[in-house]
């Protein structure tokens, strides 16, 4: 502990430099306590338990408590979107015993389409670590005249808000398909659902054309046989669905994966950012663990500080400029 951050190679790119940059002033200059953690560490996971983000949140609890010896406590604040349980971490202390297990959701879309801004997700927390994320499939019916997305998304220009698709205002599975509808120039009806499950009911009946959910979600309908995947967010194609197409494939790139980090308030030292992130990268390659995580299936990313400050920064703009597009506000 104590350790100053060393100099950068002059290879690293100007994004990475500004962001080893943004993590040293967000940080301060504050060292972090010789002896952390020396009190129990509680994460804020800003939704309901249960679910994928709720698997790998206690998962990772269990791997640091083990390894520092000391009570890591999940303590679930739902609502609002993730923003009631984000805020309760922006609004903590920064001494690295308050963190929050965030989302593109809490970090990258609420802050933009809420209409009173409950905070600055660049300026009042620092990305400790990408732990895992998941790809995302775009699903129709197996009732369903597509066969593809190019067969999909022919068919929507030439008619326009007649396609429909499931989602939560707002959610990763509507955000996913806006993004989608401004890339290809497409125009769908979306219908709001509370949660993904019932979007999903409503989509395995054929009452809806297509959605767009995490494989976790949809790897067991389309193995079944009652889904019929179009494309994949992966970077590669998937070894479950060798004959599923990527949107990059398709020709529509960067088309992000659903992922989950952990984050801590502004103003807490680099030195214990940096131990987080290194005790959670041990945690995350524990053979057991990773057994674990691997078949939900998640890919483990754990990735540095700098490299998830650079991912939350770009998602940042991608999501602020698909609620500029559409509008989207919600009280």
């Amino acid at each position: 502990m104590g350790k100053k951050i060393r100099p950068i190679s002059a290879r690293i790119s100007i994004a990475t430099v500004t962001c080893v940059g943004i993590l040293m002033v967000a940080s301060g200059s504050a060292q972090a306590e010789p002896d952390y953690p020396d009190r129990p560490i509680k994460i804020v996971v800003p939704f309901a338990a249960g679910g994928s983000t709720d698997l790998v949140a206690r998962s990772m609890a269990e791997g640091l408590g083990k390894l520092w010896r000391k009570p890591v406590v999940v303590e679930n604040r739902e609502g609002a979107s993730g923003t009631i349980g984000a805020r309760v971490v922006a609004n903590a202390k920064p001494d690295g015993y308050t963190l929050l297990f965030g989302t593109q959701t809490t970090v990258a879309v609420a802050p933009h389409i809420l209409k009173t801004k409950p905070y600055d997700a660049e300026k009042d927390f620092i990305p400790i670590t990408e732990l895992v994320h998941t790809t995302q499939l775009l699903s129709v019916p197996k009732s369903s005249k597509f066969h593809s997305l190019k067969d999909f998304i022919v068919y929507a220009k030439a008619h326009p808000d007649e396609l429909t698709y499931g989602g939560g205002y707002g959610a990763t599975t509507d955000m996913s398909m806006r993004l989608l509808m401004s890339a290809a120039n497409i125009d769908l009806l979306g219908v709001p659902y509370k949660g993904s499950a019932l979007s999903m009911n409503d989509l395995l009946a054929g009452r809806l054309d297509a959605m767009f959910d995490v494989v976790t979600t949809s790897l067991p309908h389309v193995k079944a046989g009652n889904l019929r995947a179009l494309a994949t967010t992966s970077p590669k194609r998937l070894p479950t669905f060798p004959d599923v197409p990527t949107f990059a494939e398709e020709g529509y790139p960067n088309f992000p994966n659903v992922w989950f980090g952990l984050f801590a308030p502004a103003g807490t030292p680099f030195d214990i950012v940096q131990k987080i992130a290194d005790d959670s990268r041990k945690v995350l390659n524990e053979p057991e663990r990773k057994k674990i995580l691997v078949a939900a299936p998640l890919s483990i990313v754990a990735s540095s500080p700098e490299d998830f400050t650079k991912l939350v920064q770009d998602e940042n703009k991608t999501w602020l400029k698909v609620v500029k597009d559409y509008n989207l506000k919600i009280q």
